[in-house]
């Protein structure tokens, strides 16, 4: 059952959530209503897993595309429209990996963006063409290990919070012109994770073994998710209130806890090449059923263009743009 959970999470947790980017958008912004609304997000995400899941189990879907007719009553244009979101959220999400990598590099050891962006895709090109089973197992391994980390960093924040002065009394409203919209925001960020979430959870549908193990994994999973986003805004409310304008903002924060600096930049690393590897490998297999070397040329070629936009700013239109796609998805499983 945790397997399963390890592979549920480990779709969610992305660069944007482990480097505080995603948090600090979609709920941090929006002071005390935020940690409302990522009990919201919880909430959505695990009826979604729920359902999803007991739709798999009670029609044996093995695959995606079954799981459109199913829920779309075998409307072809529906289902057309539907895989290319979702080819071209995989396509953004490999774009915001690149980008992410290049602004971690450049913000750590003030690297230019062009180089690493390039040493990244080439890293990248190398894997495509190659096996990824040895990819996926290695994003298995580094989940737990991401949890673990968020949390001890989390928990560290909270059992020292009278020393370092952290309070969720002091959450204040950055945004002011948006603090109404908390619950549009926590279901958006609920509804473009449910792009990428169930075509997953199509796949792995055939490993529960249960109705009650379906409810138990909904609910787990969904607990660790507001766990992991509220310890996340522990740690980002020790530092200043220039996180709005920080890429990374996590990053920063752990500049200050010594060796943890290093080995949680090495599990950012990690999370971003495997994500990275994933969806780009998934777009190419999606749109292609070979290796086709042009796409994957200009899928690397492209990502390295794009970067220079920015790794925040990608976050922030596509994401958002994502969660209304999404919202049909939810719309039809609902």
């Amino acid at each position: 059952m945790f397997k399963i959970i390890f592979v549920i999470i480990g779709s969610l947790i992305g660069a944007g959530f482990a480097s505080g980017k995603e948090i600090y958008i979609f709920f941090m912004q929006y002071g005390k209503n935020g940690i409302l609304g990522i009990f919201l997000t919880g909430l959505i995400t695990s009826l979604i897993i729920y359902r999803v899941l007991m739709i798999t189990k009670t029609f044996e879907i093995k695959n995606y595309n079954k799981f459109l007719e199913r829920v779309n009553w075998k409307h072809e244009r529906i289902n057309k429209l539907i895989n290319l979101v979702v080819n071209f959220f995989l396509l953004s999400s490999f774009y915001i990996m690149v980008a992410g990598f290049s602004v971690y590099i450049n913000q750590t050891y003030n690297i230019p963006i062009h180089f690493s962006s390039i040493l990244f895709v080439v890293i990248c090109y190398i894997v495509f063409i190659k096996n990824v089973n040895g990819v996926i197992k290695t994003n298995e391994l580094l989940v737990p290990i991401i949890i673990l980390f968020i949390l001890f960093i989390g928990f560290r924040n909270i059992e020292y919070g009278s020393k370092i002065n952290i309070s969720f009394n002091d959450y204040k409203s950055i945004n002011q012109n948006l603090f109404s919209n908390w619950i549009v925001s926590s279901i958006l960020y609920a509804s473009y994770n449910s792009i990428i979430i169930i075509p997953i959870l199509t796949t792995i549908g055939k490993l529960i073994k249960s109705k009650k193990q379906i409810m138990k994994v909904s609910i787990i999973s969904g607990v660790i998710i507001v766990i992991l986003a509220i310890c996340i805004i522990t740690i980002l409310t020790n530092n200043s209130n220039n996180i709005k304008y920080m890429e990374m903002p996590l990053i920063e924060v752990v500049e200050n806890y010594g060796i943890i600096k290093y080995i949680y930049g090495f599990v950012i690393i990690s999370s971003i090449f495997t994500s990275a590897v994933s969806t780009g490998y998934s777009f190419i297999k999606n749109v292609s059923n070979k290796n086709d070397n042009k796409l994957l040329v200009a899928m690397c070629v492209s990502a390295v263009i794009i970067s220079n936009i920015g790794f925040s700013k990608l976050v922030e239109t596509l994401y958002p743009l994502f969660g209304i796609f999404g919202l049909i998805q939810i719309f039809q499983i609902s």
